[in-house]
């Protein structure tokens, strides 16, 4: 059974989860006219599609905790040494997914990261993640949660529409100049 929890001092390691690869298959295209937002989707050819893998984080809890909070989704389930986490021992957990939930200027709190593991995926723990972090914001005081997701990260756009969230704004300028260029971020929300 997969559980949520807050990350606390003692099982901080569990903050640097491994990013893992995910498919480029297609592309969200937003689209603004008469104060809403509605969207459609481009698939790349297949010949077109690829993988992405972000570099691995090395986050510090001590100084993030500051504005920062950390939900891990633990499986005590999974013998996989390729998910298992930091913790080790008759007691551990298997940390399998991480969201950080940063503290926020206005209404909103920020989703800063969220992973899950490549062989945990496609079982929930995204759902069950946002779902406490919804719990989080509203326990702050926020009416919300918001994320930044790239255009051509179709999957995340996705989940991010299916666990309710709605399109708030589109930056097409935020990668040029950069190895980056041609992408754009998304900006969901979700309220609590």
């Amino acid at each position: 059974m997969t559980e949520t929890r807050l990350i606390d001092a003692q099982h901080s390691k569990d903050i640097n989860l491994p990013n893992e690869p995910f498919k480029l298959f297609g592309r969200l295209i937003p689209k603004y006219s008469d104060g809403k937002w509605s969207w459609e989707t481009e698939l790349f050819a297949p010949e077109n599609a690829s993988e992405m893998r972000f570099p691995d984080e090395n986050y510090d809890f001590e100084q993030m905790s500051e504005n920062s909070t950390f939900i891990g989704a633990y499986d005590g389930e999974y013998d996989d040494e390729s998910i298992r986490g930091a913790a080790s021992g008759a007691d551990a957990d298997n940390c399998i997914g991480l969201a950080i939930m940063q503290e926020g200027f206005f209404k909103y709190m920020y989703l800063y990261d969220l992973k899950v593991s490549a062989a945990a995926r496609g079982r929930g723990i995204g759902t069950k993640l946002i779902e406490r972090a919804k719990e989080l914001a509203r326990e702050k005081g926020y009416r919300g949660i918001y994320v930044i997701a790239q255009d051509n990260n179709l999957g995340a756009c996705l989940f991010y529409l299916k666990c309710g969230f709605r399109i708030g704004g589109f930056d097409t300028e935020v990668y040029r100049g950069t190895a980056q260029e041609g992408k754009s971020d998304i900006i969901f929300y979700l309220d609590c």
